[in-house]
């Protein structure tokens, strides 16, 4: 359970507590459980982040909640919409004057896709893997966010979403910037608020966690019990390639990783997801693609193939479309299932590895 250890003046962070630690605060207070659950529903199930709009509190209880509490709410220091109008990508200063940015999704669904409203957090700012291609792993880690600077990037949404076009977030996805499972207290205890019936009530399926792969939280996150979809950011089938483009990969080659995958699959009952960023002449070879065919052969598995994404220091270029659909059916032959992804937000550098902790 991750602990609160944000406070502002002397106040406690509200985002940053369970249930149970949320009831005990406001014990401390004098006031009643029921108290602690209306504030509670105010924030999670009507979205409301000021004491002063929470209308059904006495006075003398909002007072106190500003003196001894605070909501870590998010300034939007920058903020750019795609020019399809499908993506938004802000720029969140957090308190400690720190920022990360996160992005929301719009995808209107058809005769056999439902409308969702996705938002992609982030969970670090900065990120300490340095993977190759990534304009966040160039930056550096900093710090991990809390459980409750995690949470206010999905409640900015939502709140806003309740007052305009857009409607209620459907879909997470801790896709951001930074190694989920290298901040794992404070994702998962967002994740359970998020789940909760009693908080956020968002589905388990409706939550994926991107990973470059730390095993020993891949086994953990197989043994919680909710069915959050696992994506692996994997982009080379082979361990020398990975190496130079996932640096992670020398602590947990492809062996030990793929050892996990199938774990996580044998007692979750779900597939995992592989995200394969295309890089020409890079990774985007046939005989890649029979290495991944093999490296994935027997796994319930689906492949995410994407071409990769420019960014501004970086040489290598995304694999051109006739490389990228023989890549795919190469994979096919393989009986390795794939989808090549739809590219979101490129255009305000919102797209998977172009995210970082500044105005662009």
């Amino acid at each position: 359970m991750a602990r609160s250890k944000c406070r502002q003046e002397g106040r406690l962070a509200l985002l940053d507590l369970d249930e149970k630690q949320f009831t005990s605060f406001f014990e401390s207070l004098g006031q009643p459980a029921y108290r602690a659950r209306q504030v509670w529903h105010w924030i999670y199930r009507r979205h409301v982040l000021d004491f002063a709009d929470m209308t059904n509190l006495p006075s003398g209880l909002r007072q106190d909640l500003v003196a001894r509490a605070f909501l870590p709410l998010l300034r939007v220091l920058d903020e750019k919409k795609a020019a399809d109008g499908l993506t938004d990508k802000l720029l969140f200063g957090l308190p400690d004057g720190k920022s990360v940015e996160a992005v929301l999704m719009r995808y209107d669904g058809g005769e056999k896709s439902r409308r969702r409203r996705t938002v992609c957090v982030s969970t670090q700012v900065g990120c300490p893997i340095g993977c190759a291609f990534c304009a966040t792993g160039r930056q550096g880690f900093v710090r991990n966010l809390s459980s409750g600077e995690i949470l206010a990037q999905v409640l900015y949404f939502s709140a806003r979403g309740l007052v305009s076009d857009d409607g209620p977030v459907t879909n997470v996805v801790f896709m951001g910037q930074g190694e989920p499972l290298l901040n794992f207290p404070a994702v998962w205890h967002a994740i359970e608020v998020l789940n909760s019936s009693e908080g956020f009530d968002l589905g388990a399926r409706h939550i994926t966690i991107s990973t470059a792969g730390v095993v020993p939280r891949i086994r953990e996150l197989a043994k919680k019990g909710l069915q959050v979809g696992l994506a692996i950011s994997l982009h080379a089938p082979t361990d020398e390639l990975r190496t130079r483009l996932v640096p992670l990969n020398r602590r947990y080659p492809l062996a030990i990783l793929m050892a996990a995958c199938r774990e996580y699959v044998a007692i979750t009952g779900r597939r995992v997801t592989f995200e394969y960023a295309m890089i020409d002449r890079i990774n985007d070879d046939l005989v890649h693609a029979r290495q991944l065919a093999g490296l994935l052969k027997g796994l319930s598995c689906h492949v995410n193939l994407i071409p990769l994404n420019p960014t501004e220091a970086e040489t290598w270029h995304p694999s051109p479309h006739n490389r990228v659909l023989a890549f795919q059916a190469e994979l096919e032959t393989g009986q390795i299932r794939s989808t090549l992804r739809v590219k979101r937000g490129g255009d305000i550098l919102a797209a998977c590895g172009q995210l970082r902790s500044r105005c662009t």
